[in-house]
């Protein structure tokens, strides 16, 4: 039986998302921006993924944008961002536990003249709030810090963030990456006081090359990608319109029965926790409970290069990773674990294992059992 655990770096697409996909690629195809009804039946579906996602997060459908993925939200939010405020200011804050998404535009926005403040993380990977609160200046004119971290799981203090930036300088905007966030948790925008939020359809059971930036109405912004004038001229390109209809069909879905599903993934994960601690020489990394997110955990397996082991695991057809999905080819040593302080040895022995709402116990068990048997037998082999 094949066990897939490396749900946060893509997803099963659920089989409502992949019906009306197929349906909208064969019967519904027209394009949007076509005036003949082939394009009015486009722009209803391009309609309800609007109304859809709006509704999920309590916020005005016009300001729900689609884009290729959780990479281009992050990019359009800063680069957007940056550039249409910066007379206002050229000092930008993230975190040092962001994705490669975040991080490496970061780093382009440092070479076009901006200033960037990195804010350190506890040990089990939470932004220090203090951190944040001396860290913002008023020409400080972006805050970015992502809802759940991609490779430990752990939960960042968005509204506690956004309650700090909004009463010390009302003006700084503040994005959240919650690609790892939503669809688990609840994603509340105006409500919390965020002005720009990225997600992505591949990480939620919708197809891949789709994803959503909302921006709050009012913010000043600035297009990366010039064209037809799609989306009020703010991301032009012919609209995905099965994308944006499988992303929005897969939102509803999850959302239905969110708290249902996220208490099966907590006492799944509670539960896979407490049987990997019994073994010799594991380590989980982040939080245990409090400011855990439902469906990552992080394990370091002291002695055993991560590679080797995943690799081991997969012969059993047992799919995990070995930290961010955007990073694992390159064998560099996750920038989220040094952040947290993990032991020089256990950067390199570290697993990442992921659910979704199709993760099974005895899905869990059967990893289990099969670590049990490979971790004695690969410290056998291991280098002295």
């Amino acid at each position: 039986m094949e066990v897939y655990l490396d749900n946060s770096a893509t997803t099963k697409v659920m089989d409502e998302a992949a019906h009306l996909v197929v349906e909208i690629f064969t019967k519904d195809y027209g394009n949007a921006s076509s005036m003949h009804k082939k394009g009015v039946s486009a722009e209803r579906y391009i309609k309800y993924a609007k109304e859809t996602l709006a509704k999920i997060m309590k916020v005005k459908d016009k300001e729900i944008y689609f884009t290729s993925g959780g990479t281009e939200s992050d990019n359009w939010a800063l680069i957007g961002s940056a550039y249409a405020n910066m007379r206002a200011g050229r000092h930008l804050i993230t975190t040092q536990i962001e994705h490669p998404a975040i991080l490496q535009t970061m780093d382009y926005l440092e070479r076009q003249g901006f200033e960037v403040t990195y804010l350190p993380v506890s040990k089990e990977g939470i932004v220090s709030l203090d951190a944040l609160r001396k860290a913002l200046r008023p020409d400080t004119i972006l805050v970015s810090i992502m809802q759940v971290n991609n490779e430990v799981g752990a939960m960042q203090p968005i509204e506690e963030a956004a309650a700090i930036i909004k009463k010390q300088n009302p003006q700084t905007l503040f994005h959240v990456d919650a690609v790892q966030g939503f669809g688990k948790l609840p994603m509340y925008p105006k409500k919390w006081g965020v002005d720009m939020v990225s997600v992505s359809g591949h990480k939620i059971h919708a197809p891949k090359g789709i994803g959503i930036l909302y921006v709050r109405e009012g913010v000043k912004i600035r297009p990366l990608i010039y064209g037809g004038g799609q989306q009020k001229n703010y991301r032009s390109g012919t609209e995905n319109v099965p994308g944006a209809a499988g992303i929005a069909k897969a939102a509803e879905l999850l959302y239905k029965h969110l708290d249902r599903d996220t208490e099966r993934l907590y006492e799944l994960r509670r539960y896979f926790i407490g049987e990997l601690l019994q073994m010799d020489d594991v380590y989980i990394n982040g939080p245990l409970e409090e400011g855990a997110a439902p469906h990552i955990v992080s394990a370091s397996i002291k002695g055993i290069r991560s590679e080797v082991l995943l690799h081991a695991l997969e012969e059993r057809d047992i799919f995990v990773s070995a930290g961010s999905a955007c990073a694992s080819k390159k064998h560099t040593v996750s920038a989220t674990l040094q952040a947290m302080q993990i032991e020089q040895a256990l950067l390199d022995s570290t697993i990442r294992f992921s659910f979704s709402i199709y993760t099974t116990k005895e899905e869990l068990d059967d990893t289990l059992k099969a670590l049990r048997e490979i971790i004695p037998m690969l410290r056998r082999y291991k280098r002295h």
